[in-house]
């Protein structure tokens, strides 16, 4: 036999020496074969070098083996390490993972969850751009496979998540700035129509009142991920008649374009501005100065979340929920107000 022609079932029950059937039955790993039968078609199998066909499988056994994964920016370090965190355990379980890049826009949420549907992908795990889109939800709604929530919260949608705490690091964060002497304090964060916008939000208003500090609403810019609003925020909020002492920046993207900003205006972060990033990246402690950081561990997000599908694919009740913990890390960007470096 050729190498470029492709072995099949029929050839390796004929050097086995049994029938199609029982070479079946061996594959799909059939109670009732005996050790003889099935060291004959396993020796075949090695000896011509068979390949079982996925699509076949699939058809048989209603499983595709493939996972589904929407987030909404590919290029952002984030998602690529939650990425790379999921697909190392389901690689180790047989699953390939499948991933789309929505850029922020919900209709590709639900164009993405159809397609990933009608593929028949034997589970999703989803970071979405909002919770209360009502196409979107719908759409999850439909599937019969089970879901996943990479820290996300959708109402009234039966799916297991990965949850992480915002509200605790940001209230540790926000409360060193206060302990340090700021009571002018900046927040850019995203909008309430996702979870961890709404925990750091509520994190940061709950620091302040804990020191019995109002929150200045003029302080506060909440808009979409990314680096263009972090870096417009920041340059309205450098104009203000009385500007922050303190900043954080709830998003690595607006932590980029926050950055920007400060450096085109030439302010002296720790010395001018302190300044915190809610997600850490590794080129933020090299920075000139480090940068304090709210930090969370990514690779275990999507660790989390594909130990969940694979539970759930394996019996186990649902929905489940797993917590992902954040740590305050003070570096040099954090310094009193008006201490000179």
């Amino acid at each position: 036999m050729g190498r470029a022609e492709k072995v099949t079932v029929r050839a390796v029950a004929e050097r086995a020496g049994v029938a199609v059937s029982s070479v079946s039955r061996v594959l799909n790993d059939h109670a009732d074969v005996s050790d003889g039968l099935r060291a004959r078609v396993l020796a075949a199998v090695e000896e011509l070098g068979y390949q079982p066909d996925p699509v076949a499988q699939s058809l048989r056994s209603g499983a595709t083996r493939t996972i589904g994964c929407i987030v909404r920016d590919i290029a952002n370090p984030l998602f690529g390490d939650i990425v790379k965190g999921a697909e190392n355990v389901l690689h180790d379980a047989g699953y390939s993972l499948l991933v789309s890049n929505t850029d922020g826009d919900i209709r590709r949420d639900v164009d993405y969850i159809e397609l990933f549907l009608r593929r028949r992908v034997d589970g999703l795990l989803l970071s979405l751009q909002a919770e209360d889109n009502a196409d979107m939800i719908a759409a999850l709604r439909q599937a019969s496979c089970p879901l996943v929530l990479l820290d996300r919260d959708v109402p009234g949608l039966s799916a297991s998540a990965v949850l992480c705490d915002h509200f605790t690091g940001i209230v540790a964060a926000v409360g060193h700035l206060v302990a340090l002497g700021h009571r002018r304090i900046g927040l850019i964060a995203g909008q309430p129509v996702i979870r961890a916008s709404r925990e750091r939000k509520r994190g940061f208003d709950e620091a302040l009142a804990k020191a019995g500090l109002p929150v200045a609403p003029e302080l506060v810019r909440l808009g979409p991920y990314a680096a263009e609003f972090g870096h417009a925020s920041t340059l309205e909020l450098l104009d203000l008649a009385d500007p922050p002492t303190a900043l954080v920046a709830g998003g690595i993207q607006f932590t980029m374009g926050s950055l920007r900003a400060l450096h085109e205006r030439g302010v002296r972060i720790g010395a001018e501005l302190s300044f915190i990033s809610a997600d850490d990246i590794d080129w933020l402690e090299l920075h000139d100065p480090p940068i304090s950081v709210v930090k969370r561990d990514h690779m275990r997000m999507g660790h989390l979340g594909a130990d969940l599908l694979l539970r759930t694919l394996g019996g186990e009740a649902h929905p489940c929920f797993e917590p992902v913990g954040t740590t305050y890390i003070h570096r040099a960007s954090v310094q009193p107000p008006g201490v000179s470096r």
